[in-house]
């Protein structure tokens, strides 16, 4: 059985086939292409209807929060919007947390 070892070490490795460089820049831009169309694009139209949404707030408005939390806007910041979640219980939150303006009535309905 050892006869066969001095035999497989002697023998060269094949060189790698080469490939059409062009081929391989068409599937690079192809990847891009998809990952521009399905991923980063999408993503992108999301973020600015959540910046039009936060920029719309106003007092009065009813919103749920990323935590789930009902409330009506008492009052807008810069960066942060006072909610009253129940009589005379005020919370701050930051407006990057507002998910989204629910119909005017919904919580009292609830």
């Amino acid at each position: 059985m050892d006869f066969f070892i001095p035999a497989a070490m002697a023998q060269e490795a094949a060189p790698a086939p080469q490939g059409n460089p062009l081929i391989t820049l068409l599937m690079f831009g192809g990847l891009f292409v998809f990952m521009w169309l399905f991923i980063i694009r999408p993503q992108r139209k999301r973020q600015k209807e959540h910046q039009e949404l936060v920029g719309a707030l106003k007092k009065g408005d009813e919103v749920v929060m990323t935590s789930g939390m009902l409330g009506r806007v008492e009052k807008v910041d810069d960066d942060y919007v006072i909610l009253e979640v129940a009589d005379n219980m005020k919370l701050k939150f930051q407006k990057v947390s507002v998910h989204a303006v629910l119909p005017k009535g919904t919580i009292k309905n609830i």
